[in-house]
C-alpha cells in the first residue's frame, strides 16, 4: 500500500464526512475532496482519479452507494471502502454482490478506519494480483487450522462488519458468530478484529 493514498469521500453526513478527513490528515493520507451525493461523486471519480474511495452506501441522489459501486467497477480500476450503517439483509445482500474490498461500519474510531484502509487495500493488491486468500494459506500461518466457517467468517469480519452483520451475511445467528469469532482469535493469536485484520495484511 503506498504511503500516502489520495482519498475520495463520498459520504452526505457533514459530521462523519469531516472526521474521516481529519483522520485520513493523521495517517499520513491526503482527502482530494468530500462528495455529499451520488451526482456529483461521479464527477469527481471521473475527474480526480483519487487512489481510494470511502463510499456511502445510502448516499443521497439518483444512485446510492451500491450502484456508484458498480459504475466505478464497469469504468475505473479504483478500489473503493463502503460505509455503512447497521443495514437489513437485503442491503447487504445486494453490496456483497459488487464485491468491495472493506466495510467502514458506523459509528466507528479512528483504529477501524486505519485497518478498513489497510485491509481494503491488501485485499484490492490480491485481486489485482489474482492471488486470493483461501483456506489454505490461512492455515499454513495459523496456529492450528481454521474450519471453513472460521475462514467465512474471518473474511467478513476482516473488512469490517459488525457480528450482527456477518451473521445477515452468513444466515447465522449473532452468538453463533461471536463463538466463532473467538475461536478463530485463538488459532490466528489475536485478540480482537483489529489485530486479526492486521494478521491477514501481515499474510502479504
Amino acid at each position: 500500500m503506498p504511503e500516502s493514498l489520495k482519498v475520495l469521500i463520498v459520504e452526505d453526513d457533514a459530521i462523519i464526512s469531516q472526521l474521516i478527513e481529519h483522520h485520513l490528515d493523521e495517517f499520513g493520507h491526503q482527502a482530494l475532496d468530500i462528495s455529499y451525493n451520488s451526482e456529483r461523486a461521479l464527477d469527481l471519480i471521473h475527474n480526480l482519479k483519487p487512489d481510494l474511495i470511502m463510499l456511502d452506501i445510502n448516499i443521497e441522489g439518483i444512485r446510492d452507494g451500491i450502484d456508484i459501486a458498480s459504475i466505478i467497477d464497469e469504468k475505473y480500476e479504483i478500489p473503493y471502502i463502503f460505509i455503512i450503517a447497521l443495514s437489513d439483509k437485503s442491503t447487504l445482500e445486494r453490496a456483497q454482490k459488487v464485491k468491495p474490498l472493506a466495510y467502514l461500519v458506523k459509528p466507528f474510531r479512528a483504529e477501524d478506519l486505519r485497518a478498513s484502509i489497510a485491509i481494503g487495500m491488501s485485499n484490492y493488491k490480491r485481486r489485482v494480483n489474482n492471488d486470493p486468500l483461501t483456506l489454505d494459506r490461512i492455515n499454513e500461518d495459523s496456529l492450528s487450522p481454521l474450519s471453513e466457517k472460521e475462514y467465512d467468517i474471518l473474511v467478513e469480519l476482516s473488512k469490517g462488519l459488525s457480528n450482527k452483520q456477518i451473521g445477515l451475511a452468513l444466515d447465522l445467528a449473532t452468538n453463533t458468530v461471536k463463538w466463532h469469532t473467538q475461536n478463530l482469535y485463538s488459532k490466528i493469536g489475536v485478540k480482537n478484529r483489529t489485530a486479526a485484520a492486521q494478521w491477514l495484511v501481515n499474510l502479504d
